[in-house]
């Protein structure tokens, strides 16, 4: 779906899996957990299968491991 059709607008619930992600309910994006942006679906790249969230770039996904302790041998 790209950001011309169906329901503009709205918020999409989205199941996400690994390199893939599934539409549960339609809409024309996402919010960003770290930021709280918008991201059109068809711009969305980063997401966590275990949290099942979506992040607007590769930092806010990166925020978000240390947020959850995620990754190993942090330094703080």
């Amino acid at each position: 779906m790209n950001r011309f059709e169906g329901p503009g607008g709205r918020e999409a619930r989205i199941r996400f899996l690994d390199g893939d992600f599934q539409i549960l309910t339609p809409g024309s994006y996402v919010i960003c957990a770290v930021t709280g942006k918008q991201i059109p679906i068809d711009e969305m790249k980063y997401w966590s299968v275990a949290r099942q969230e979506a992040y607007c770039d590769a930092a806010s996904s990166l925020e978000a491991e240390k947020r959850a302790g995620a990754l190993p041998n942090q330094r703080r």
